[in-house]
């Protein structure tokens, strides 16, 4: 017999149904394959060429896997207001929560800090100045550059690629 509570029960069983339905949508999307986010076995910096291109689409893969950079305001992220995580397109690691995101007026998602551990840094001379560069610590996946513009309580901005970012919503 169908009642307010089974009603209220068969609606929840949907609803769960669907979010795990595309969770698992997104995850093949992505370029993730089922439980390989929570699994640290992965050697993610071992990923071949080749993996990378079927795991990614060709403009993450130019930005994540060869270092390239997305045209200004070209990035949905860039407008992204919610609260939530900001995670590596490659690998779905966490890299910025939404509290440290900021309006930079460049054109890309900027933010003050990453979480903790999660990024590496090295120098780049491809405009021939110095630029520090920064990747995901996991896959090594290309995100963007650091400059010392950004508001307090770091004075850092981290230029990202949309590209290379998932937005995860809490």
């Amino acid at each position: 017999m169908l009642n307010r509570r089974n009603f209220t029960r068969a609606g929840l069983s949907i609803v769960t149904i669907g979010a795990i339905g595309q969770s698992l949508s997104y995850a093949h999307n992505h370029g993730h394959k089922k439980g390989e986010d929570m699994n640290d076995t992965i050697d993610w910096k071992a990923i071949k060429k080749t993996e990378w291109k079927t795991r990614l689409d060709p403009e993450e893969y130019r930005v994540l896997r060869k270092e390239g950079t997305e045209r200004s305001f070209s990035s949905d992220l860039n407008n992204e207001k919610r609260e939530g995580t900001f995670v590596c397109a490659a690998c779905a690691l966490p890299l910025f929560t939404s509290e440290a995101k900021f309006e930079s007026g460049t054109g890309w998602p900027s933010f003050f800090q990453p979480i903790a551990g999660n990024v590496e840094t090295k120098r780049d001379f491809k405009m021939v100045l110095p630029r520090t560069e920064y990747h995901c610590k996991r896959c090594g996946g290309h995100q963007g550059h650091v400059f010392k513009d950004g508001p307090k309580p770091t004075g850092l901005r981290f230029c990202n690629n949309g590209v290379a970012l998932d937005f995860v919503a809490s």
